[in-house]
């Protein structure tokens, strides 16, 4: 069909179209009314290749193409402007045809009647001067509190225009609950509780995205809050919260649930028997505390830390060349030893230049080779926002658009990489500087785009100035929304085993944190204290909701998400390699490594190792923590039923036990060792009995000992931190 013949057939359409009392407009009612009955979502007709030879924008970012697709493709067929109840495009969702997607669109509903109205009036776009939509307000406006026994709410969307009219689009709006088990939202707006606990509704019109976090309260019969003791702030949020949702928190945990606990979070390892032992003992004040302050001193603590950063900024010689990784590791550790604050970690990282053999955090650009990899590299960092989604099209679940994502890339485009020819004497290394020019063009508008700040909207760099600098010194004010709370929630994620915000760099309004008010206090004593990554530690591990009891009580065992008690959790690849090797005394050894070198020290993954791989060592392809493995898997299980390194470690003439009984050591001698070294405690009359019995029963005694050390390290308490 010619563009003339088309327009002519609009033309007469609308002159012969009944008369209604408004015109529908494409932009605001018939494009959300597609949103809203899930056109084009992702798995609609809004994925990249769309279905059945059909495919629009996702979510509608691209309101021109739909608009065409629509009208012109399929031979104009998708609207019939002479019989609009011909249109596939009201016959397909309605099932007058056969629909993949079954039915989208009863005939007599609202949102049929506007796409009927729509053709009727002839199908046309929106004039030039159309008023634009600026935002949405949703009623409530703050965080809503349900109660049984009716947990009821009804929302209102209300429409925002650049000439400060506002109207109620509650009926083009769609609105989804985060978790439906919680709380469920119908299309129009009423939310319903489903049982205690948290959750948000997202409401979407057009590319605008709001999100209402509600708490659903039921009376649990019986509860009686118990009023525990607090340590600090901390616990005075968290206790709130529970107290809110009537959850009552567990105890602390024991001196060797403490011990064990803390020497992992903070060095990787397990404690010495005789650490735990002289620990145990202790029975003076503030010990705990004291211990926190020890280990925070350590240089392990440094080095473990250092590889969770490595995990994060990719160190890996596919990525940085051996001496890259070498460099950028060692860099780590003396950032983690100095406490460098993390303002100063962030900008040395973020405006780096140079030899990235000799200026490590120059390596930041090369583990990251492209503009658009940086950006998505740096906001997942530091920002917590996953922003590759907006590269294409505006995100899905969040309020970046496609304009945001290409006026934040402008500061990390002038980024030069340069390698250094070997011919000309280089070995591999890269150099990273910046060039005085270079813009940044929008691919979908072709707008060249200024550098764009959230909060601060364009901002003018002037001519001269490296424009990582600007977004560096934007992204580390004390008062940046983002910067400080992402930090706080990665380093409780670390020693807490989930984020008050899960996944941790995962920041949007429709994934809100599960106590904001202890998420704020936190990052405001991280910006406070000048970004002092120890003094929060400190702070968290001093807490009682830190060394809370993992036994859940009757007051508390539905929760998994709130911190009434500590949540078990499977120790990491590295960690538990290097407790194997503790417990039987033996070292492991790593290619190109000095002998001795403890696997949570590694400067890169050993992907070559088969306990690691088995345990979920990451190889450090991207920056997201999803990349570790958490999950128990049964090929785990089999790693330590009847793995070649345990077995071997076990069988070895050199271990711990076997040493122990050539020294001419008691049973009772050699099972309590081992049990301090794997458990830090020391055996119960139970376990004594038990392993006495089958050492007296078995012809071999060295064999004996290999079967309770064996069964020792299969238990839960050995693989997992309690």
């Amino acid at each position: 069909m010619s563009f003339l013949r088309f327009t002519l057939l609009i033309f007469l359409a609308a002159a012969s179209a009944r008369a209604t009392s408004r015109p529908v407009s494409f932009q605001h009612e018939v494009l959300p009314v597609l949103t809203r009955q899930g056109c084009n979502a992702g798995t609609c007709h809004g994925s990249p290749s769309g279905k059945g030879g059909f495919a629009l924008s996702l979510f509608a970012f691209d309101a021109a193409a739909d608009y065409a697709v629509l009208t012109r493709d399929l031979l104009g067929r998708r609207v019939d402007i002479f019989n609009p109840p011909l249109s596939l495009i009201l016959r397909k969702p309605s099932t007058a045809l056969a629909h993949r997607g079954g039915l989208k669109l009863s005939k007599n509903s609202r949102e049929y009647r506007i796409l009927h109205d729509w053709i009727t009036q002839g199908a046309q776009t929106d004039p030039p001067g159309t008023l634009r939509c600026e935002g949405i307000e949703v009623t409530p406006g703050t965080a809503a509190v349900l109660h049984w026994p009716e947990p009821l709410q009804q929302l209102r969307v209300t429409a925002r225009f650049e000439d400060g009219s506002r109207r109620d689009i509650t009926h083009l709006a769609k609105f989804t609950s985060s978790d439906e088990a919680i709380l469920k939202v119908d299309p129009v707006g009423r939310v319903t509780g489903q049982q205690r606990g948290q959750a948000a509704v997202m409401i979407r019109y057009l590319e605008h995205v709001a999100a209402l976090p509600f708490t659903l309260v039921k009376p649990v019969p019986g509860f009686h809050w118990t009023d525990p003791p607090t340590a600090n702030y901390i616990d005075t949020l968290v206790h709130s919260k529970l107290r809110e949702l009537q959850f009552n928190p567990s105890g602390l945990c024991t001196d060797s649930e403490f011990l064990r606990r803390l020497h992992l979070d903070l060095t990787g390892m397990l404690p010495t028997s005789a650490e735990a032992e002289a620990f145990l003992s202790d029975e003076s004040l503030g010990k705990r505390a004291r211990l926190i302050d020890t280990l925070l001193a350590r240089p392990e603590h440094a080095i473990f830390w250092a590889q969770r950063w490595g995990d994060l900024l990719r160190v890996t010689p596919s990525k940085l060349q051996s001496a890259g990784a070498q460099a950028m590791h060692r860099w780590l550790v003396d950032a983690m030893a100095d406490n460098m604050p993390h303002d100063r970690f962030a900008k040395a990282l973020l405006i780096s230049s140079g030899d990235t053999f000799v200026n490590a955090p120059a390596n930041y650009f090369r583990a990251s080779s492209s503009r658009d990899d940086v950006l998505e590299t740096t906001t997942q960092l530091f920002l917590g926002a996953r922003l590759a989604c907006a590269k294409c099209h505006n995100h899905p679940f969040d309020r970046w658009t496609q304009d945001h994502y290409y006026g934040m890339g402008a500061f990390f485009h002038r980024i030069q990489r340069v390698g250094v020819d070997k011919k000309k004497g280089g070995k591999g290394e890269l150099l990273v500087s910046t060039v005085s020019e270079g813009e940044v063009t929008h691919p979908r508008t072709g707008r060249t785009m200024l550098p764009w700040l959230p909060g601060r909207g364009e901002v003018v760099v002037p001519q001269g100035t490296d424009r990582r600098e600007v977004f560096a010194d934007w992204l580390t004010r004390p008062d940046n929304p983002w910067f400080a709370r992402t930090a706080a929630n990665r380093i409780w994620a670390y020693v807490m085993g989930r984020g008050i915000v899960e996944p941790v760099d995962d920041f949007r309004d429709s994934n809100p944190p599960v106590n904001g008010p202890l998420l704020d206090a936190m990052a405001r004593d991280f910006a406070e204290h000048g970004f002092d990554r120890t003094h929060l530690l400190r702070v968290i591990l001093n807490s009682r909701t830190y060394q809370a009891s993992s036994r859940s009580t009757s007051a508390n065992g539905e929760d998994r998400r709130l911190f009434s008690h500590f949540q078990p959790r499977l120790l990491s690849a590295e960690q538990l390699l290097d407790a194997v090797c503790r417990v039987t005394g033996l070292t492991e050894s790593f290619e190109g490594l000095p002998a001795g070198t403890r696997a949570t020290a590694l400067p890169s993954p050993q992907m070559n190792h088969a306990f690691l791989k088995t345990f979920g060592q990451p190889s450090r392809d991207t920056v997201c923590t999803c990349e570790r493995a958490t999950e128990p898997q049964l090929a785990q299980a089999l790693e330590f039923l009847s793995g070649k390194l345990v077995h071997g470690k076990l069988e070895s003439a050199n271990n711990r036990f076997r040493k122990a009984l050539a020294a001419g050591s008691s049973d009772h001698e050699i099972v309590t060792e081992i049990y301090w070294t794997a458990l830090s405690r020391p055996p119960s009359t139970g376990e004594l009995t038990s392993a006495f019995r089958h050492i007296a029963g078995a012809s071999d005694r060295a064999a004996a000992l290999t079967d309770v050390c064996w069964a020792i390290l299969n238990t839960n308490e050995f693989v997992f931190q309690h």
